[in-house]
Order: structure tokens, then C-alpha cells, then sequence
């Protein structure tokens, strides 16, 4: 996959748009991200449909938490770690969790995954951006 134009230092984080756990994620990033470097699209959007046509996932139907990240692309636990090494504060230090073998962190990933609808319920829609968090989403 090659680089988006205007999109190589920007990472891109891709997320089920109607669970509640993601969206909460997303907004999670949005606030300890002072450096402006992701820019977010639901994995339900015309842009990451495109984007992620040709890549073959771990996982399908929105299951995934997924990073373009310099033409590259991880999933799960590897994205999640990726993103949080990139935030202010104290979170950059869970990074130390990626010498633990990603078979072994997506097992939890998995689980958490599966269960995200019954413990942080579902939206009938993607949400909606505010207007001044708009140029932060694709698609």
C-alpha cells in the first residue's frame, strides 16, 4: 500500500464508527494528542474501505483497531501500542508491552473485542465529529 498525498505525517487510525469503547478510544487520542499527529476514519467509511480494500486483516466487520502508520499497516494490540507511544503523559510507557509476543496481547485484544457491544453498547450510526475536530477525520 502506498502513502495517502499530505498523509505521510499523519497516522491514521482506523475504528468500528458505531461501538461505543472505539469511539471513546478515538476521543481518548484526540485529547492527549497536543502534536496533532493522527487523523482518524471509521472502518464503515467510503476512505477506509478503499484504503483497506487490498489488505488482508486479521480480523473483519469492524473488529479491528487498525494504524496506517508510514505506508504500513498494524492491527489490534501492535496498533493500539503504536498510537499510545505517541500520546503525552505517562501513556507512551505501556509501550513496553510490545516485547510481550502479539499472539499472547491479541488474546486479550480478542476478548475484549468480542464483548465490546455487550459491555459499551452499539450506535445506530457512526459519531459524528464536532465541526472544529472535522479536518481530523477522513472519509
Amino acid at each position: 500500500m502506498t502513502n495517502l498525498p499530505g498523509m505521510e505525517d499523519h497516522p491514521v487510525i482506523f475504528f468500528d464508527g458505531v461501538c461505543n469503547l472505539c469511539s471513546g478510544a478515538v476521543q481518548f487520542v484526540i485529547k492527549r494528542d497536543p502534536f496533532d499527529h493522527f487523523r482518524f476514519a471509521a472502518l464503515q467509511s467510503d476512505f477506509a474501505q478503499k484504503q483497506l480494500s487490498s489488505v488482508e486483516l486479521k480480523t473483519r466487520g469492524g473488529d479491528s483497531f487498525v494504524l496506517l502508520e508510514n505506508g504500513k499497516i498494524y492491527e489490534q494490540s501492535t496498533a493500539a501500542l503504536r498510537v499510545l507511544k505517541k500520546l503525552n503523559g505517562l501513556w507512551p510507557l505501556l509501550y513496553v508491552f510490545i516485547i510481550v509476543p502479539s499472539f499472547i496481547r491479541n488474546v486479550v485484544y480478542a476478548f475484549i473485542a468480542s464483548n465490546r457491544y455487550k459491555w459499551f453498547g452499539k450506535q445506530e450510526l457512526c459519531w459524528v465529529p464536532t465541526a472544529a475536530l472535522k479536518n481530523k477525520f477522513l472519509g
